[in-house]
């Protein structure tokens, strides 16, 4: 950390690739959205008329309304989804390299290869993802029942125990697909071999990779309970600050997030350099 601190055109690189794709990407879903609710406005699927008072009844009503919207939601990700993965891969094979040739400037320039990876990067980000989905599906379907009173209590167990499940695998599998990049940058590497080499990095440079991932992962977990903290933060002052006031101050705790996030992963990225060149910068 305190090398980037010292570097800070390695963080400005991460934060500007990242956010070059973020916020047209965000724009994108903002219009898509106002496209579905324009379909099937709130009025209409009953989420206007929500009842906020009885967190019960509001939960069975914001399942029917979510069958609602669901074919409409499919629709549209199926029409942006694809060119938003393509997109993301481009930019963040381009952006990432700069990052580490930044970094480090004896690395070679090698935006093809890195599609290669960050394309292994998203399907294994995007197989997790959609077996989380698939199983907090499975639950929902288990505790909301259209006869019955909705089981808010286990679905909040279940859903708490299979998100934080789900996201600890990420942090203990993850590094196999971050890692890759450096290796083949580092060592001059083709892609599949730096992927296949991923798997035979010996124990000691492995057990380091996992005390990473999971402290990044425990850091990913603090920067959210922060952000929500400062969301939070001034909410006995509503009355006072105004509604308007309170929008400024939860923009600028999702920027605080998203930049604090961005910056830890371009710390990892460092960690594993560092830790190359303990383990094997000598090979």
């Amino acid at each position: 950390m305190g090398w980037m601190l010292r570097h800070p055109a390695v963080v400005a690189t991460e934060v500007g690739w990242r956010w070059l794709y973020g916020i047209p990407f965000l724009l994108v879903c903002w219009t898509r959205l106002q496209h579905v609710l324009a379909i099937l406005t709130p009025e209409d699927s009953g989420i206007a008329s929500i009842n906020a008072q009885n967190p019960w009844i509001a939960a069975g009503e914001l399942s029917r309304a979510w069958w609602q919207y669901q074919p409409l939601v499919a629709r549209e990700l199926h029409l942006i989804g694809p060119i938003a993965a393509v997109v993301w891969i481009l930019v963040s094979a381009f952006g990432r390299n700069l990052s580490l040739k930044i970094a480090e400037p004896r690395i070679r320039f090698r935006p093809l290869s890195m599609i290669v990876l960050q394309t292994a990067w998203l399907i294994v980000f995007g197989g997790i993802c959609w077996g989380w989905l698939r199983t907090i599906g499975w639950v929902a379907v288990t505790h909301f029942s259209r006869a019955g009173e909705p089981d808010l209590i286990g679905f909040a167990i279940w859903l708490i125990f299979l998100s934080l499940g789900f996201f600890t695998i990420w942090a203990l599998l993850g590094w196999i697909v971050s890692v890759a990049p450096v290796l083949m940058l580092m060592e001059e590497r083709s892609p599949t071999s730096a992927l296949r080499l991923t798997f035979k990095l010996g124990r000691p440079f492995t057990s380091e990779l996992f005390e990473i991932g999971m402290v990044m992962g425990i850091v990913s977990l603090a920067l959210i309970v922060v952000a929500m903290v400062l969301s939070a933060a001034p909410l006995p002052f509503s009355d006072v600050l105004g509604p308007s006031s309170l929008h400024v101050v939860w923009a600028g705790a999702t920027v605080f997030y998203l930049i604090a996030h961005d910056y830890f992963q371009i710390v990892r990225l460092r960690c594993f350099v560092q830790f190359w060149r303990i383990f094997r910068g000598g090979v």
